[in-house]
């Protein structure tokens, strides 16, 4: 979220900032504690110090807005004293703005001293903030390193995979032979057992034994504006969609980004939805040249610049500072979800779609048919796929 507003506002407050945090020459940092309480409160980040500051914080369920990212519709209607709390949330964006300029300083300090203590030219990262696609985008451009690779679960919720090929490497002994070419390692469901779920609970569908048939009768509702349910294969170890658990829609309309936010994810209208691009088309849409040695890339861990002369062909996934986080799909790791962007690309001449996590706000991502069809049915999405089965949202009613 803060990557997502810190483009609406100025890093004013970058000063302020570096009073909460010491940094070395090597980007080896403390923090001072005088002004945080989450040490010792399991309520609170923040104490009467930070707040003194940088001022009270927002309140919690207020809606987010200023003059720049416009009042969506799915607020309501628009308060009276509009350009007050704009104004009041412009000081937020601010916040934002200084916290992430101050963290990509931090990350390109330390990336430096590593190149220079090292010389070697590929940079692994891991840590919640590797998951700072802006900053790593900083990095590859701004570093000596020629390559960057970034594990797609870098948090927390990779340390199970982290400690098993620990043990299997340092303590069992084993050669390092595993490479992580892909995210889709959760669990998957196969056809037979999804048509039993519909049959089961009485849900209307249609099944295409034809894929190309399928894709291309997909293509054409996201062509048609419709905005789809994208259920595939195992689910993605991580926390980013990445075309096996999504929700697709047409990036070319301006009115795309709310439409999906009113339909289905009423999320803050600062946060931006993300492209999944062809991986050889991506240098033609977007600023990375030789996409494939990217891997962070594959992962939607890049926020890069959408080049200029196309950012009025895919406005529902170019974020108000002209960037997107960009997801690149090869054939060979996700064939079908390739195929449907191809599709699209030769329909549309844009060989890119928006694709965003499936769930509603405050919910986990869908893992199971049962709770892709829930949410389906919650939102305002139009058609789900479950791997060869269409169901329409108006054949529900």
């Amino acid at each position: 979220k803060v990557m997502g507003m810190a483009p609406f506002g100025k890093p004013r407050y970058v000063d302020k900032i570096y009073k909460l945090i010491r940094v070395e020459k090597d980007g080896s940092f403390e923090l001072d504690l005088d002004y945080f309480s989450f040490h010792y409160s399991p309520e609170r980040t923040f104490n009467g110090k930070f707040e003194d500051l940088f001022g009270p914080p927002r309140p919690f369920e207020s809606h987010f807005f200023t003059s720049g990212s416009g009042y969506p519709s799915y607020f309501g209607e628009r308060p009276a004293d509009y350009e007050k709390l704009a104004k009041q949330n412009q000081h937020y964006a601010d916040i934002a703005a200084s916290i992430q300029t101050v963290t990509e300083e931090v990350l390109l300090k330390m990336a430096n001293h590593v190149y220079k203590e090292t010389g070697l030219k590929n940079l692994c990262m891991a840590g919640g903030v590797a998951l700072n696609s802006v900053a790593n985008g900083r990095i590859l451009r701004e570093t000596p390193f020629e390559a960057i690779y970034v594990q797609p679960s870098a948090g927390d919720g990779g340390g199970a995979i982290g400690a098993a090929l620990y043990a299997y490497h340092t303590i069992l002994g084993n050669p390092r032979k595993f490479i992580m070419e892909h995210a889709y390692w959760g669990e998957e469901y196969s056809p037979g057992g999804i048509e039993k779920f519909l049959q089961e609970t009485g849900i209307l569908y249609e099944r295409y034994d034809d894929e190309e048939k399928l894709l291309e009768w997909v293509v054409d509702r996201l062509r048609e504006g419709r905005v789809i349910g994208w259920f595939q294969g195992r689910f993605e170890w991580g926390p980013r969609a990445l075309g096996n658990r999504s929700i697709l829609a047409d990036p070319r309309k301006a009115d795309m980004k709310d439409i999906v936010n009113t339909k289905i994810k009423f999320r803050e209208p600062y946060r931006p939805f993300a492209p999944a691009v062809l991986l050889e088309k991506a240098g033609d849409f977007f600023d990375l040249q030789d996409p494939a040695i990217h891997y962070p890339a594959r992962f939607m861990l890049y926020v890069v610049d959408v080049k200029e002369e196309k950012r009025d062909l895919v406005p529902a996934i170019t974020h108000v500072d002209g960037t997107g986080r960009i997801q690149t799909v090869s054939r060979t790791i996700a064939p079908r979800f390739h195929r449907l962007i191809e599709l699209f690309g030769e329909a549309t001449g844009v060989p890119v779609v928006l694709n965003t996590s499936f769930n509603l706000r405050g919910e986990p991502i869908v893992n199971t048919p049962a709770e892709a069809f829930s949410t389906f049915a919650k939102s305002g999405m139009d058609l789900l796929v479950l791997d060869h089965c269409i169901i329409e949202k108006d054949q529900l009613r």
